[in-house]
């Protein structure tokens, strides 16, 4: 008996699969452990359903089904049988593709299920529950595509619902053991995706990829490429870049091609590899000169050859040209050159394919220098994809114009999370934070980028989280936002590892990719975090130490088999950047104690090296350990040393100093702020001032410059001064806090002297508070003559009309940012009822002051004058201040701003503008919108008698009063 779906049913069912698009990395549960009366028995009682496709159908889906039964026996160790006859049976899933499938095509002309919802889509699936499909059957689960991918990701998602992630193989992540996987009703779909090509580039791949390969492979062979195209798939993305660094794809093994067209990979060449052939097939000494104007007819063969050799293989060409070895072509533009280059390439594909160009996909990328080549006028045809580009530091460079009339080829984004080149090679392990790759992301989807999405992702293993969050963004940009972020971290988390300890591991997710964000691994050396300012350096390592400790204990509460995945995903790389961290600001206190004579200086350089063995303790155990060494050299990338931006060809451990600490003891001072220490400085040691609003403790490092011990003590004739330790004894060095009592301190200001004694000498210590309150305080207070504010933390927000100021929390160094919206309202006209933010904050003392505004690293993307923004105080007019006002030069990336290797290393854009506050007392800082793209973390403001320290984090946030 046939049964159709009834309209009202349908349009039901139609509902859900639109409110259901959502997850991309994982769609809200439509499978369950529980059966009901409605559900369907994928595994139940001991018994799989089979599943029933069709010879007829693409090479590919029938593949990637073999997956789907490996992946139900991972999860219930039973293994459902595949077949492509039909037999009576009870339950069985139907799989395949619209046009390719007579049974799909049977059930969509009977009206069970909706052909209108796949014909000419793309990439679109749906997973519905149909009654007595055929002759003989029960109940089937139908999953029908639109096209292959479309199939195939039906297929795949079925997978990832019963328990099976992407990253099964690629990170170890074991399946969750069920007997019981029941489907719920409903049409179960993704959509089409909002951006057409989704990929990754594997670059930067020696040593640790290439290793891996070499061991495992032989060579990046169509083996290993399996594994790849099918984490891609499972990821929902459809485009690659393979690897090129010594790598052929279609030459290393003619296998490597004919199997991405199988699983339907849309294969591609990197930016400077035209005409779908790889650099490493250029032989000088057989091809000539890679020079247009000197070789014209060997490059002609040679593109040539790899447009016969790519057929009817689905390819997004490559077009355009750069100089040998990914290099400028030439110096200064070459405007008609390159466009020269383009129509030859074009007419080989015309002439290869037999068809005309714009029937072939192409793509040209605006790559460093060729990017100026466009601004200045170089042509583009039409039909073909601007892939605009990133700094190579996840900063877009370009962006269309809001109002920019719409190409045919439409446009594209490279980005990056790894990178070879200055200001430092950044390859070693992620240090990306996906709230920063939304919000350029973000940007690029808002002004009209949807065509192609491709990202540089090193050797794959280092960033899983980044790279499966950049793919599920670019299936839907529209769902993912400011607001859910952490609800990616939650539920990446959640499926990688069963469930357990979520909330911890997305926070560990969360925060470990933060601290990298701050200064990558490759940037770090002993000046990075200061010794003597705020604590920088002390709380970096703790910081850091209290994340490996969590890290630790959440690894021994996991059930065994998800311990081999939580090393690699996070414990490996929590550590490892915890000991890196501690081992540079070990050697910087080692290099400092021996500037003081410090009896503790040998057994810091000594700690250096235990630091420096315990790296590769670690990174050994991620090669030889984990996994029953699955993974051998992929933890082989140098990263301590660097120079420049090359990577050292071994890690090398930091100079240190050892020195002759006497017998005799002596007694050493140092104070907090100060890098000098007494008796031997001739100034008079001060503390860092204390303020009543602020309540901030400091600190005296006592220290014995000889091997003997001595007692010490100290003394003070303020009772309000309150010390951790007023005497003991001295081996090497103790750290004494101080903090005030505010209820006994004397009102006012006051300065008092404390006495260090020890070893026969005295060292007198002054110590400045100020306890006094203003009257009427309110909003961010001002101490030692700055005020430090979270830029999330504004007292009041004006949002006229359609604009919306947004907080993505988490990104950048403080507890978020704040971004203005719309993106496609453009540039706002500033008076005082454009959207505003305000701080309320309050001066001491009148006079000058500098506003510090901290941005996020953007880039001056659009093709606009300036990048604008506003500032005044209380209900003055605000002042235009341009953002993009660093002068332009031209290095090895291209055209950037003369400060935008300051600015990358650091991770931070400071611009500063000067005020002046006429009286003390209460006041309003205002941020306008002019242009959209801004992303501020952070507020700094100087006055002239500003004791602020220059460091790379900053001091903490001022305490806010507000009333």
């Amino acid at each position: 008996m046939k049964v159709s779906i009834q309209k009202s049913t349908f349009l039901g069912l139609l509902f859900f699969s639109i409110v259901n698009i959502g997850y991309a990395i994982n769609p809200n549960k439509y499978v369950t452990n529980k059966s009901s009366k409605e559900s369907f028995p994928l595994a139940s009682n001991g018994k799989a359903a089979s599943l029933l496709v069709s010879d007829m159908d693409f090479p590919g889906v029938l593949r990637v089904v073999n997956h789907l039964q490996n992946d139900i026996r991972l999860v219930t160790t039973i293994s459902p049988t595949i077949t492509n006859k039909i037999a009576a049976e009870n339950y069985v899933v139907i799989i395949g593709t619209l046009g390719k499938n007579p049974i799909i095509d049977q059930l969509a002309r009977e009206g069970k299920i909706d052909a209108s919802a796949l014909q000419g889509k793309w990439e679109k699936f749906t997973t519905q529950i149909v009654n007595n499909p055929i002759a003989g059957v029960q109940k089937a689960l139908v999953i029908a595509g639109s096209d292959k991918r479309g199939t195939i990701y039906g297929i795949y998602d079925l997978s990832n619902q019963i328990g099976v992630t992407p990253w099964y193989f690629w990170a170890d992540v074991p399946a969750k053991k069920q007997s019981e996987l029941h489907v719920l009703p409903g049409v179960h779909t993704l959509g089409e995706p909002k951006v057409k090509y989704r990929g990754i580039f594997i670059n930067d791949e020696a040593p640790a990829l290439t290793g891996w390969v070499r061991q495992n492979y032989g060579k990046f062979n169509a083996k290993f490429y399996d594994t790849v195209f099918e984490l891609i798939l499972r990821m929902k993305g459809n485009y690659l870049w393979p690897a090129m660094w010594g790598e052929k794809f279609y030459a290393d093994d003619p296998q490597n091609g004919i199997l991405a067209d199988e699983y339907g990979i849309v294969m591609g060449t990197s930016h400077h590899e035209p005409l779908a052939k790889a650099h490493q097939e250029w032989n000088k000494s057989v091809n000539g000169v890679w020079d247009f104007n000197k070789n014209p007819e060997g490059l002609k063969k040679f593109w040539t050859d790899g447009i016969e050799r790519m057929g009817n293989k689905e390819t997004l060409v490559t077009i355009g040209m750069r100089g040998d070895g990914d290099e400028p072509m030439t110096e200064g533009t070459a405007i008609e050159l390159l466009e020269n280059i383009v129509k030859t390439q074009r007419e080989i594909i015309t002439t290869v394919t037999k068809k005309p160009a714009e029937q072939t996909p192409q793509i040209w990328a605006l790559y460093k220098e060729v990017q100026e080549y466009y601004d200045k006028g170089m042509k583009v045809p039409d039909d073909v994809t601007l892939l605009l580009c990133d700094d190579n530091w996840g900063n877009l460079r370009k962006l269309p114009a809001l109002d920019a009339k719409p190409r045919k080829g439409g446009y594209g984004i490279y980005y990056h999370f790894d990178y070879v080149g200055g200001p430092r090679s950044y390859k070693w392990i992620n240090t990306n934070q996906i709230e920063r790759t939304w919000e350029q992301m973000h940007l690029a989807y808002e002004h009209g980028v949807d065509k192609v999405w491709i990202v540089n992702v090193g050797d794959i293993k280092p960033v899983e989280f980044p790279i499966e969050f950049f793919l599920d963004y670019a299936w839907n940009p529209e769902y993912w936002n400011e607001t859910n972020l952490n609800d990616y971290y939650f539920q990446w988390a959640k499926d990688n590892f069963g469930g357990q300890n979520t909330e911890e591991i997305a926070h560990l997710l969360k925060m470990y990719s933060k601290y990298n964000a701050n200064r990558k691994p490759e940037l770090l050396d002993p000046s990075s975090y200061s010794l003597i300012h705020y604590n920088e350096a002390e709380n970096v390592v703790s910081d850091y130490n209290k994340l490996a400790q969590k890290a630790k204990e959440i690894n021994e509460q996991l059930q065994p088999e998800y311990k081999d995945a939580f090393y690699q995903l996070l414990l490996y790389p929590i550590l490892a950047s915890a000991n890196l961290n501690e081992l540079y600001v070990t050697t910087a206190k080692n290099n400092w104690y021996a500037s003081q004579g410090r009896a503790a200086t040998n057994e810091y350089a000594e700690k250096v090296k235990t630091l420096f063995d315990k790296d590769a303790e670690l990174s050994t155990y991620y090669n030889k350990t984990m996994a029953n060494g699955k993974w051998n050299h992929m933890m082989s990338q140098t990263h301590i040393g660097y120079k420049n931006w090359q990577d050292p060809r071994t890690n090398i451990i930091p100079k240190t100093t050892t020195i002759e600490v006497p017998v005799k003891a002596e007694l050493g001072v140092a104070v907090e702020g100060s890098t000098k220490w007494w008796p031997e400085a001739t100034e008079a040691a001060t503390l860092p001032s204390f303020n009543a609003t602020e309540n901030i403790t400091s600190y005296i490092d006592i220290f014995n410059r000889g091997t003997t011990s001595f007692d010490f003590k100290i003394t003070s004739k303020s009772n309000w001064i309150q010390f951790s330790k007023t005497k003991g004894s001295i081996d090497k060095q103790e750290r004494i806090i101080v903090q005030i009592d505010w209820k006994k301190a004397p009102k006012g200001s006051q300065t008092a002297v404390v006495m260090v004694s020890g070893a026969g000498k005295n060292i007198p210590i002054t110590i400045k508070i100020n306890n006094s309150k203003a009257e009427n305080a309110k909003g961010f207070i001002e101490n030692n003559g700055f005020i430090a504010i979270n830029a999330v933390n504004f007292s009041n927000k004006y949002e006229p009309e359609a604009f919306k100021w947004k907080v993505v929390a988490n990104l950048g160094k403080t507890d978020g940012a704040v971004i203005s919206s719309p993106v496609k309202k453009g540039r706002v006209e500033l008076n005082e009822n454009a959207p505003k933010l305000s701080y309320n904050v309050h001066f001491k003392t009148p006079g000058k002051v500098k506003v510090q505004l901290h941005f996020s690293p953007t880039i001056h993307y659009s093709i606009r004058e300036g990048m604008y923004y506003g500032l005044s105080f209380d209900k003055e007019s605000p002042v235009k201040v341009n953002y993009a006002s660093d002068p332009v030069i031209f290095d090895y990336n291209g055209k950037v701003t003369k400060n935008w290797d300051k600015n990358v290393t650091d991770n931070i854009k400071v611009i500063t503008t000067e005020f002046k506050i006429d009286k003390a007392g209460n006041h309003t800082l205002n941020y306008y919108r002019m242009d959209e793209g801004l992303v501020l973390q952070k507020i700094i403001i100087e006055t002239e008698k500003s004791e602020l320290k220059p460091t790379l984090l900053g001091p903490a946030e001022s305490i806010n009063i507000k009333n």
